[in-house]
């Protein structure tokens, strides 16, 4: 129920990862289909780009005002940053705080004096002001860096590689907002770089007891999570796509004409063989470099398909394989059956 600086930084990390999440699946997903070619109705979700920006944005940033407030001169206090919040972001549809003047929050006792409350992707909520100038600007002073590097122990030596004076730095050291910001930055930029895989956690009740299923709770969590706009944006357009290549490659044993060999395009092939199986054309359709498949169902119709194929596949081999052998052995025992009769014709 008590938010400070620490609850503020770990909800701008979630903001951050909700970002990428929709990053690179809702929006992604629908940029596909533009770049594809392929027509379908647009799914309006919420992008919490905006949510980040209070945040983290250089010049109006909750974070760089909390920078500002820890680096200028003269009296500055935990009520000084909520004044310069409450002049930057009082307008900010996002930001609420009971000193910004604004008639909404005038009369709401729910939010003290004391406090501001940000309308985060998942929920409301307020954070205490008091300490976060003071957390913020948890600093080491260089003097003790330099003392803690002269220890003759190598471990507290290795802590404080800072307090180095070949590497002396006379910059003011960054404050623990900035440093927690950069850090979210390199999480963001290796992220971009790989190819995510999603877990989310459902948690059933607050109490961690077993057989206690909290609807409410679940339904608060799979709102606020994203995934309901994941899955309306699923169920509007595919659930399937794949390159043609691939496509033809694996399922080209299901028709005649493609099977062993197809000569021409891959696109082409697909096309003769969804044909052949006679799918329905609003199951599918062809992208400018991939084939998109609506309905589940049809993807596990082809799969069926395909392992029933395989089998059949494995029967002639093996057919094909016993007859050679047994013609084979045939063959082995014709020929010493001639060289048997031949010798025993010459001495009969």
């Amino acid at each position: 129920q008590d938010n400070s600086f620490e609850q503020f930084i770990i909800n701008y990390c979630n903001e951050k990862l909700q970002q990428i999440f929709i990053e690179l699946t809702l929006k992604e997903e629908q940029e596909e289909y533009i770049r594809e070619g392929i027509e379908w109705t647009h799914i309006e979700y919420f992008n919490n780009a905006i949510i980040c920006d209070l945040i983290e944005n250089n010049q109006t940033g909750i974070l760089a005002m909390l920078d500002e407030e820890c680096l200028r001169p003269g009296t500055v206090t935990d009520e000084t940053f909520l004044e310069k919040l409450n002049q930057v972001c009082a307008t900010h549809q996002h930001f609420e705080s009971r000193m910004s003047k604004c008639s909404r929050f005038l009369n709401d006792t729910s939010l003290p004096h004391s406090c501001f409350r940000i309308q985060h992707y998942a929920g409301k909520v307020m954070y205490q002001v008091e300490g976060f100038v003071d957390k913020n600007n948890d600093l080491l002073y260089r003097d003790l860096s330099q003392a803690m590097w002269k220890a003759s122990h190598s471990l507290i030596k290795a802590l404080f590689p800072e307090g180095n004076p070949a590497k002396i730095n006379l910059k003011r050291p960054p404050t623990a907002g900035s440093q927690f910001k950069a850090s979210v930055a390199t999480l963001m930029k290796n992220l971009q770089t790989k190819n995510p895989n999603y877990i989310r956690c459902i948690k059933p009740n607050d109490k961690k007891a077993a057989h206690i299923f909290n609807d409410a709770l679940v339904c608060h969590q799979i709102r606020y999570l994203g995934l309901l706009e994941n899955v309306r944006v699923r169920r509007a357009g595919y659930a399937f796509r794949q390159a043609y290549e691939p496509c033809l490659e694996r399922y080209k044993m299901l028709c005649k004409q493609t099977w062993p060999h197809w000569r021409g395009p891959a696109r082409a092939g697909v096309e003769v063989l969804f044909n052949e199986l006679e799918i329905p054309e609003e199951e599918f359709s062809f992208g400018r470099s991939k084939i998109f498949i609506r309905n589940p169902r049809t993807l596990f119709k082809l799969e069926d398909l395909r392992k029933q194929r395989l089998e059949d596949l494995a029967t002639l081999i093996e057919k094909i394989y016993r007859g050679w052998k047994c013609r084979t052995r045939f063959l082995l025992m014709k020929k010493s059956q001639i060289v048997i009769a031949s010798w025993y014709r010459r001495y009969a």
